[in-house]
């Protein structure tokens, strides 16, 4: 798998893998949040990509205290493959690369295949609870 940066090209079928993944939600418009990336830290928006074609994604940022990372996505075909692993051992390398100490990611509590999946990769639960307040509605 070939790991880059986002390209505008990749929108559609970027938009279609996260649904192909459960990751869109009514109250997020996914082109949206694209849009939104691309104007803050773009070169943190990976994806995976196979015969020319996004099968893997990740968002991530960092605000000089902590990184985060959103939209892990691999195609349901190469889940279990060593996708997601890759893509989360790049996104970690650019991360600490921009001298980040610490990452964190918010699961949603009905997700457990991807709590399993972090636990993997040497994440665990920190004690803090995710909260969120929406200042711009997409819908």
């Amino acid at each position: 798998m070939l790991i880059r940066p986002f390209v505008p090209s990749d929108t559609e079928a970027v938009v279609a893998l996260w649904q192909a993944c459960g990751l869109t939600r009514p109250w997020n418009d996914p082109r949206k949040d694209i849009e939104r990336k691309l104007a803050v830290q773009p070169e943190l928006f990976l994806v995976g990509e196979r015969e020319g074609e996004p099968v893997a994604t990740a968002m991530a940022g960092y605000d000089g205290h902590r990184g985060w990372v959103y939209y892990v996505a691999v195609a349901p075909a190469l889940q279990r493959t060593g996708a997601g692993r890759e893509l989360m051992a790049e996104v970690e390398r650019c991360l600490l690369a921009a001298g980040c100490p610490k990452v964190n990611i918010q699961i949603r509590s009905d997700n457990g295949p991807a709590s399993a999946f972090y636990e993997r990769l040497g994440y665990v639960p920190d004690g803090a609870t995710g909260m969120g307040k929406r200042l711009i509605p997409d819908a």
